[in-house]
This record gives structure tokens, sequence and C-alpha cells, in this order.
């Protein structure tokens, strides 16, 4: 891709969200992160850590209440503007009475593309996640990680500068999980695009990612960012190497001291 390398870089990003019966709630606190171009920055923290407020934030959605987000161009080392952005849910988010082919092409027609245009790259995306010959079926005729790869392909249609991934697999089942993790590394290894990925899965955040930032319980804030340095392409091979399990063991420990903590304030403001 021919465009310029863009960085996400937060600055001390605070979040309060206000609540008209209760105390205000501080979701994020205090965070400074910066996501770097061409590379995959995985996201992972107990839940309600605000890893998912993260990339709204990022995605120009929600505003923080405090801080700053900014675009750098690195080449140039210049504040630009929001690059273009698509995200991947959880949860598939397809229009049932459209065709695989007319789901991934959906944006590009928002956009004005010409349907020519629109076919041919929605091709090449349906083809990159492996779906050809599958273009013509509905999504009920598909399994649940067959749509996911649709939602996948509907994002990298746009390509866009930046993907944002949020539990992109969290509803799938744990084999299929384990195929199109692998399937997503082989991607993001040919695209080179810059991604975030929003994980609860230590293995998947180590198989995708260049660096991983570890999140504390609420208030979110950075504990500890760390870079891969495994080998690639990576696959479910990566797991039996040495370096997987140091990694897995010092993310686990951080993890869970953080899960702990959060359990704990649960369990106080419950009382």
């Amino acid at each position: 891709m021919g465009m310029p390398a863009v960085a996400i870089e937060f600055e001390d990003i605070g979040l309060t969200f206000a609540a008209a019966s209760a105390a205000p709630t501080l979701a994020l606190e205090s965070v400074t992160c910066n996501f770097e171009p061409g590379r995959v920055t995985a996201l992972i923290g107990p839940s309600g850590c605000g890893k998912s407020t993260l990339l709204q934030i990022a995605r120009g959605f929600l505003d923080p209440t405090r801080g700053r987000v900014r675009f750098v161009e690195r080449s140039r080392d210049t504040v630009t503007a929001r690059p273009a952005m698509s995200t991947v849910w959880q949860t598939f988010n397809l229009f049932p009475w459209l065709t695989v082919i007319e789901n991934v092409a959906f944006g590009l027609d928002l956009a004005g593309v010409s349907r020519a245009e629109r076919n041919a790259r929605a091709q090449r995306a349906i083809a990159a996640v492996d779906l050809t010959g599958f273009e013509d079926r509905y999504p009920r005729q598909l399994s649940g990680g067959m749509r996911q790869r649709v939602g996948l392909a509907r994002a990298l249609v746009m390509e866009p500068e930046v993907l944002l991934l949020d539990e992109p697999f969290g509803a799938l089942d744990a084999q299929t999980r384990l195929v199109l993790q692998e399937q997503l590394a082989r991607l993001v290894e040919t695209s080179g695009t810059t991604a975030i990925l929003v994980t609860h899965s230590i293995e998947e955040a180590i198989l995708l990612a260049d660096t991983i930032v570890v999140m504390t319980a609420r208030p979110g804030r950075v504990a500890a960012r760390m870079d891969v340095d495994l080998p690639r392409p990576r696959s479910m091979a990566t797991t039996r190497d040495p370096g997987f399990a140091a990694l897995f063991d010092r993310i686990y420990g951080l993890l869970r001291n953080e899960v702990m903590h959060a359990m704990v304030s649960e369990e106080n403001g419950n009382q």
C-alpha cells in the first residue's frame, strides 16, 4: 500500500462515564501508548478494563474526558488526520438478506465505487479469506466461522489504513477459533496493515501481535507493554516454541493479578 505510515498516539487518556443515578464511572485513567504503523498491537486485560473503549476512541466514536489522540505520519513526524479505519466485531453484523459478495461489497457501494470495481475488489477480499465459491450464499447458509470470515473480508475490502479487531473470534468454538487465528496471522503478515486487536486470549495475542499491551482492571491503565519476538509466519506450531511459553507465563502472571483485583472490587461493590 502506498499510503503514508500513520501511528496512533494516545497521550494521558482518561474517560469518565457520567451516570444520572450513581457515582460516575472512571473507565480509563492516564492511558499513554502508541500503535505503530504496519504492526499489530494486541490489547489484553480483564473484562471491563476499557479495551473496546480505547478502540472507540481511536475510531472517533467516543471522545476522551481528558488527554488526546494524535495521528502522526512517521516519515515526516507531522500530525495528520485520522486514517481510514475498518472494524471487525465479535458479532458478525452481516445483513441476512444480502449474499456473501453483496455483504462484502456493501461499504464500497456506499462509497460510490463502480459496480465492476466493487465486484473485482469483493472477489479479491473473499479469496483472501478462503471463501471463493461461496459468493452467492446467504449468511444463514454459512457456519459461524465462515460468517466471521465474511466480516473480515468486508473490513479488508475497504483497504483500511488501520484494521480494528474487537474480540473477532470471541463467539466461536475453540477449534474454529484456532483455524481463523492462523488465517488472520497469514493475512496480517502479507498485508502489512496496521492493526489493533482486542482479545481475552493470551494465545491469540501472541500468535497475531508484534506488540502486546496488558491493561489493568478498571480503571484501565497500561500495566505493561511487551514485544513479541517470535518468528513469522506463526501458527499453532509456534505455541511449542520455548519463547511462546515464557511470554505466555509473563502475561498470565500480570493478568491473573488484575483479574483477581477486578473480582475483589466487584465483590466489594456488590456488598
